[in-house]
């Protein structure tokens, strides 16, 4: 028998979710797998896709923009998803609430994901009841081939190296994720893709502790991602890394240079 799913458009979410749980992650730094596999708890509501990207959302959207990918590489880049006047949270919340599904008609904890929002942590923080935050890093390199890999020369200007844009692009979100996880205000865990992938039981473990209610959360089924294949939990790094030339490598790692203190911070080793 198929399982039932519930609509909230028919049910008052302003009643029955207690808590909101954003996962903050550059793109390509597997926050798809992460949020697909919290989807599956019997106590969440989510949507069918990143928040940014439902109908409805009243603010910016990486979706057929020129800042897909590269949103967070210049300070113009970057004020399309920062300016407060551009987003309406209270309307967001109506959007999602009405789009979102659940296995329970009593699902209590509402999930979403969109990398820009690690840009927005505060506001989402001031805007929803018991916010609750899970920061998820990735190697480097790998965000970095991950970005590459696509045409994203059609979205730089003239003078700009692909290499030195992605670069920048990953620098600041980790330099942002670093100064998310010393706020003392906040509800946070921080985790890793390659902790996800190596430990995934004790990853599942500490997710719950941030969130409980989500003791039902498994990394080990298989899991549609991004449209395009159904696996459980993998680290695809070493794919990743082979796909990069030796001269990007080095290139790439002369321009994260100016985030090295951030890259530390997070436990990454440029040198693979």
């Amino acid at each position: 028998m198929a399982e039932e799913t519930y609509l909230g458009a028919q049910h008052d979410l302003d009643r029955l979710v207690q808590t909101h749980l954003f996962i903050l992650s550059p793109n390509n730094g597997g926050s798809t797998f992460l949020r697909r596999s919290i989807e599956n708890c019997a106590r969440v509501w989510s949507l069918p896709r990143e928040g940014q990207h439902v109908f409805g959302f009243p603010g910016p959207s990486t979706q057929e923009s020129r800042d897909a990918l590269i949103w967070n590489s210049s300070a113009d880049r970057r004020a399309r998803f920062t300016h407060e006047s551009a987003y309406d949270w209270e309307a967001a919340r109506r959007a999602w609430y009405f789009q979102a599904t659940a296995s329970s008609a009593e699902a209590d904890i509402f999930v979403t994901s969109s990398p820009p929002f690690l840009l927005n942590m505060a506001a989402l923080q001031q805007s929803f009841r018991d916010a609750r935050f899970l920061v998820m890093t990735r190697h480097p390199m790998a965000i970095a081939e991950g970005i590459l890999r696509r045409p994203i020369e059609r979205r730089l200007d003239p003078h700009e190296n692909r290499l030195q844009v992605a670069a920048h692009h990953i620098g600041e979100c980790l330099t942002r994720l670093r100064s998310n996880l010393e706020r003392e205000d906040t509800a946070t865990l921080q985790i890793t893709y390659e902790d996800m992938c190596a430990n995934p039981a004790e990853t599942a473990q500490k997710i719950g502790n941030l969130v409980p209610g989500l003791d039902d959360l498994q990394f080990d089924r298989p899991i549609a991602v991004k449209g395009k294949y159904y696996e459980p939990v993998r680290n695809m790094n070493a794919d990743a890394f082979a796909r990069l030339g030796t001269q990007d490598k080095n290139t790439l790692r002369t321009f994260f240079e100016p985030y090295s203190d951030a890259i530390a911070f997070f436990g990454y080793d440029l040198e693979i």
